[in-house]
């Protein structure tokens, strides 16, 4: 059985790049290439895997119609996925206790989860204000692999 840690570890050998998938409207699927991590769901408590999303782009959009979402991850012909729900926090999605400052951090928090680092928080702070981007958490309900 494969669990959210051996998706985890399969993140990390791949600095967290990932293929999310998402429904359009029409229920075909859309998918793009993010980096992710696992972490905890600041409004559950709950483990869940977690990216950064530009707040205009198209996945968001979609996640605020139909939360649906899948998440893949491999590394040569090793791979795992998760299928879940999406909870987004940021600020064109306001969550209770989640201020501009509690959505600063988040962000980073989320940012370096999935393996980021960065010489200037203070101008990643300013480029995530300015792109309105959005802390995506997706609670698993179904984690499987080749393995």
């Amino acid at each position: 059985m494969t669990t959210l840690d051996d998706l985890a570890a399969l993140l990390r050998r791949e600095h967290g790049l990932c293929v999310v998938s998402t429904l359009r409207p029409d229920h075909t699927i859309q998918s793009s290439v993010v980096n992710a991590g696992v972490t905890t769901n600041p409004i559950t408590g709950e483990p869940a895997v977690a990216f950064v999303a530009a707040g205009r782009s198209r996945k968001l959009v979609h996640l605020r119609e139909r939360p649906q979402i899948t998440l893949a991850a491999r590394v040569s012909w090793e791979w795992a996925s998760a299928d879940g729900t999406a909870t987004l926090i940021g600020p064109d999605d306001p969550a209770s206790g989640f201020g501009a400052d509690g959505i600063r951090q988040l962000l980073r928090d989320v940012f370096t989860a999935a393996g980021g680092t960065h010489d200037d928080w203070d101008e990643y702070d300013r480029v995530m204000a300015a792109e309105r981007r959005t802390a995506v958490f997706i609670a698993p309900t179904r984690v499987y692999s080749n393995r």
